[in-house]
């Protein structure tokens, strides 16, 4: 559907609602620029404006169908960008993803939002509040979107690597709870959020120099801002990555200690209870001829030797640590 549909004159708004092919013969003045937003329109729904602004049919059905890697593609005179926005939820622990493709010509900008992508009303608020910057046409608007998505970027990235110090300090904690399902759960989120922060790496890239003359000059500047947060975000995915491999590592390394451990305590034990297992059953086999079966302190004694032997072993484990 179309959540907003506007024409801006010398960076302010026209007053008034406009229909789709007011809106694109509205946008042909010099000066002006149509800006309309949609969220998760249908094919139909998107059929008039396909055809008022002659997009190009692959973008259309990326655009309808959603699901894309982040990139920047040119039909033309047109720019096609997608964006893959985040936002993490802590309870879970899970990053959820949403999208924005976005349709830049000289006299216009089509947004399409599916997911839960970052809203753009405050964007459009934002720009609306300074004409200055949005006289500059539609390359202001698409400056002002990306640098929303990436700064959405950092809220999910700290809920993230609170998570991944929480299971860092639960790891040398000395617990013995394995927290190895965890770990590959926040390591298969952050995977994820790699594959949105990556790809978008080199057209945010290729925008900060100013390759697009859709953009104008005086906006191409401010890409180079958004690419170094992006850059940021970037490098710091793949920190927690290394981060995450190297804590299960060490995971698979104290549960091998502590299985040994436990295979050394249980050990020792059944060491320590062998020798009055043995004896008993020597004196359990009811020969006839075993002269100490007449001794008056007999039994006394072989419970003495019993106890003796015991905490000789009992101590001689307890040095060696392995009870």
């Amino acid at each position: 559907m179309i959540v907003d549909c506007a024409v801006y004159e010398g960076g302010r708004r026209r007053d008034g609602a406009l229909p789709v092919h007011e809106a694109m013969e509205a946008c042909r003045e010099p000066g002006a620029f149509t800006w309309i937003g949609l969220y998760e329109p249908t094919e139909e729904e998107f059929d008039s404006i396909r055809r008022e602004f002659t997009l190009h049919e692959l973008a259309v059905e990326d655009a309808i169908h959603a699901h894309q890697r982040p990139k920047l593609e040119v039909y033309g005179d047109m720019v096609f960008i997608v964006l893959k926005t985040a936002r993490y939820i802590d309870p879970e622990e899970v990053v959820r993803l949403g999208e924005i493709l976005i349709f830049l010509g000289h006299d216009f900008i089509i947004t399409v939002r599916h997911g839960e992508a970052s809203e753009l009303k405050d964007v459009r608020h934002r720009l609306e509040n300074d004409p200055e910057l949005l006289a500059h046409g539609p390359g202001a608007v698409l400056h002002s979107i990306v640098d929303k998505v990436v700064d959405d970027y950092k809220p999910a990235l700290n809920g993230l690597g609170e998570d991944i110090d929480e299971i860092e300090n639960q790891v040398f904690s000395g617990e013995r709870d394995n927290p190895a399902k965890r770990i590959y759960k926040l390591k298969r989120e952050v995977l994820e959020f790699s594959h949105a922060v990556g790809p978008l790496v080199d057209p945010v890239d290729r925008l900060s120099k100013g390759r697009y003359e859709v953009i104008h000059p005086k906006v191409r500047a401010y890409f180079r801002d958004v690419n170094d947060h992006l850059l940021r975000a970037h490098e710091q995915l793949e920190g927690y990555r290394d981060l995450l491999t190297s804590v299960l590592s060490a995971n698979l390394a104290q549960v091998t200690v502590r299985q040994n451990e436990d295979v050394r305590r249980i050990s020792a034990i059944v060491a320590i209870l062998a020798v009055p297992t043995m004896i008993a059953g020597i004196y359990g086999m009811n020969f006839e001829h075993m002269p100490e079966l007449g001794w008056t302190f007999g039994y006394p004694l072989v419970l003495a030797v019993m106890v003796a032997i015991c905490f000789t072993l009992f101590r001689f484990f307890k040095r060696v640590g392995w009870l």
